[in-house]
């Protein structure tokens, strides 16, 4: 099946996934650790790469900043767009079909304020040039947030969840994964990875949280649909997000660097 087709096809199961707790905190806490270094006083301009169906787009939307949306998938992006319109915030989005590897002109060297990188790196093997491109539409002292998955958490996500020591053995030395959901297979890293490639890159200083810190190591899922629940792990979760050992070892990793800074 054709890449952007497998995508599209996917947007179902995508969205609701993105309902679900683990969903909703990897939205929730992306957006409170972005919160701590960005400043709502003057509209931002956002790139966000590989931004998919807007989840976070529009929420940046929400809080005034101007947002482009780069996807290679269209239903994706018709997806950002009616949800964009949805909240409300339709002129403040816009949808560029694109490959993030080749962006358009006025993109790559846009000055961008923001730079979003979520999930994209798990997609791609290469990290350096990806992370090129981020900071080659950023501004001088603007901001690029990454998120991807922890390798890290491998070995513990297999403890609690399959109570196998043969799982865990093999998820030590574990560089990726399966994911039914767009039936790819996804690479793994470490925060120590993707900050030595950012500073590589020019970014002099870069902050490290975790998103899903205890979430998925929480065995039982039923009581996290519970909204008092759910609205206690949220906020345990930002809490410790910053926080050693804890961000260590979270699912996600999440990574904001300033260019230059």
């Amino acid at each position: 099946m054709d890449e952007r087709k497998k995508f599209d096809t996917a947007v179902p199961v995508w969205q609701e996934w993105q309902e679900a707790p683990w969903g909703r905190l990897r939205y929730a806490v992306a957006e409170a650790d972005l919160g701590r270094h960005i400043e709502d006083r003057r509209p931002l301009r956002v790139l966000d790469l590989g931004g998919g169906d807007g989840g976070d787009a529009v929420r940046l939307a929400a809080r005034g900043h101007r947002v482009t949306v780069v996807d290679y998938a269209p239903g994706m992006l018709a997806t950002a767009a009616r949800r964009a319109d949805e909240a409300g915030v339709g002129d403040r989005v816009t949808c560029v079909e694109a490959d993030v590897a080749a962006l358009p002109g006025d993109l790559a060297d846009g000055g961008f304020d923001l730079v979003l990188c979520h999930g994209v790196l798990p997609y791609t093997p290469d990290t350096e040039g990806t992370l090129g491109v981020a900071l080659g539409a950023l501004r001088a002292g603007g901001l690029v947030s990454v998120i991807a998955m922890n390798r890290h958490s491998e070995p513990l996500r297999a403890a609690v969840r399959t109570m196998d020591p043969e799982a865990v053995l093999a998820a030590l030395d574990a560089d990726g994964v399966h994911s039914e959901m767009f039936a790819s297979e996804l690479r793994l890293h470490t925060a120590e990875e993707v900050g030595g490639v950012l500073r590589a890159l020019g970014c002099g200083e870069v902050h490290h949280y975790g998103i899903r810190v205890f979430c998925d190591y929480i065995p039982d899922d039923a009581p996290k649909y519970d909204p008092d629940y759910y609205a206690r792990l949220e906020r345990l979760e930002i809490e410790t997000a910053g926080r050693d050992p804890y961000r260590h070892t979270a699912r996600l990793l999440h990574l904001i660097g300033r260019k230059g800074g």
